[in-house]
């Protein structure tokens, strides 16, 4: 028995970063588990569904939320350590060793700081690409992603089309405009301290300044 841990969110502009954990024997894994990133949408949905609905499987998921990104107490590096700390406790027993997805350049560092950050006692190890190399990230990568994918899909719902919610998106961007023309200010889910939100409250002032 092992784990995994991975994310999917840290660059977008609008939603949150949600962080998971998977605890399973490799072996009890489905055979398509793969990085998110190489699987169809309705691929992830499916192979999520049979993590979560699988006794053998422990899964966890933490989110993080815009509003947190933007505290400028801390960063975006602190805050995913924290998350997988507290994923890795929810779904983790005592003696176990897993691998976690490494987000800092310097991957030996962010696996400990991991290990400081969590109450379970477990042994960490991370790796930049975990999530192609071992099963469990892969999964925890999917768990992770198809819980991000859900959030966008529920602002969608309320706010509108407004893309992936990167900022490459063009979709996600328009969005942010016509958002900032209507109402003046970003939406409680956008990163305001992100370069995207930045420019397009800039580019909004300027507009407005111009009118004068």
């Amino acid at each position: 028995m092992r784990f995994g841990v991975d994310e999917a969110g840290r660059g977008p502009v609008l939603g949150s970063l949600f962080v998971a954990c998977v605890r399973a024997d490799p072996a009890v894994l489905p055979e398509a588990i793969d990085d998110s990133k190489r699987l169809p949408p309705a691929r992830r949905e499916a192979l999520a569904t049979d993590l979560h609905g699988d006794d053998r499987v422990s899964t966890a998921v933490v989110e993080v939320t815009a509003s947190e990104i933007d505290d400028p107490e801390t960063d975006i590096n602190a805050l995913t350590i924290t998350a997988a700390a507290g994923a890795i406790d929810e779904a983790v027993e005592d003696g176990l060793a897993g691998i976690v997805d490494a987000c800092d350049t310097d991957a030996a560092r962010f696996g400990r700081r991991v290990t400081a950050a969590t109450d379970a006692n477990v042994a960490v190890t991370a790796e930049h690409g975990a999530d192609e190399n071992h099963a469990l990230a892969g999964a925890a990568s999917i768990v992770a992603k198809v819980a991000r994918d859900a959030h966008i899909d529920r602002l969608a719902e309320e706010y509108g089309l407004m893309g992936s919610g990167y900022p490459s998106d063009p979709n996600t961007r328009e969005f942010l405009r016509e958002y900032v023309r209507e109402h003046g200010e970003l939406p409680s889910f956008a990163r305001a301290s992100w370069k995207t939100s930045r420019d397009v409250l800039d580019a909004a002032a300027q507009s407005t300044f111009s009118n004068f």
